[in-house]
């Protein structure tokens, strides 16, 4: 797949979760680095989701620099998610494991989309459930406003039964950033352990 026709593929928002709605993500020109091949949608140049300054599960405020020197898996998601979360974060696991040695250089964050019911004990059960190493990223929902916008996401309170018995659409796909903080790679939901793990190892190897 050539990067125009991924471009074009991706600014059509097919990696939406449940009431989705048009992604229009206005790329930038790309970097004039030597050409990768990769699996994800190619996405290095893109001029948003360049950085974030939010509290984790411990109250500790994070930025991007805080990972400097591994590669980073975004994923917005919430812990009530009955289905693409846990099968994201499961995936994301099986990808630290098959790195091996290279794992310790991969760096997961969980960001919520639903801060009302996902406090630091909610999250931090939630990420040891899969890597104790995986960080949960906690917006207000000021901040979730903001940051959503800025990584064009989509997120919509779908009302339950009860008050709290809500459930959230929201985008499916993880944003991939490099070992120097770069936004690379925009991977969609279900394309699998094997795929995320080559372009990992070929962001590690640049």
């Amino acid at each position: 797949m050539n990067k125009r026709h991924a471009l074009k593929l991706i600014a059509t928002g097919a990696a939406w979760v449940g009431a989705g709605a048009g992604l229009g993500l206005g790329l930038s020109a790309c970097s004039g680095e030597a050409k990768q091949n990769f699996n994800a949608v190619d996405i290095t140049g893109a001029d948003y989701a360049k950085d974030f300054s939010l509290k984790d599960a411990d109250g500790k405020v994070r930025t991007m620099a805080d990972f400097k020197g591994k590669v980073v898996v975004l994923f917005f998601g919430y812990a009530q998610c009955p289905d693409v979360c846990p099968t994201t974060m499961t995936e994301m696991a099986q990808v630290k494991q098959q790195l091996g040695k290279d794992g310790d250089k991969l760096q997961v964050l969980f960001l919520t989309v639903d801060p009302a019911r996902d406090t630091p004990e909610v999250l931090k059960a939630y990420m040891g459930a899969f890597d104790p190493s995986f960080v949960a990223l906690i917006p207000t929902a000021d901040e979730l406003a903001a940051v959503a916008k800025d990584y064009k996401v989509y997120y919509k309170k779908v009302d339950g039964k009860t008050p709290t018995s809500y459930s959230m659409d929201h985008s499916a796909a993880s944003y991939v950033y490099d070992t120097q903080g770069r936004l690379r790679l925009y991977a969609r939901y279900g394309a699998g352990v094997a795929p995320m793990v080559s372009d990992l190892k070929t962001l590690l190897a640049s």
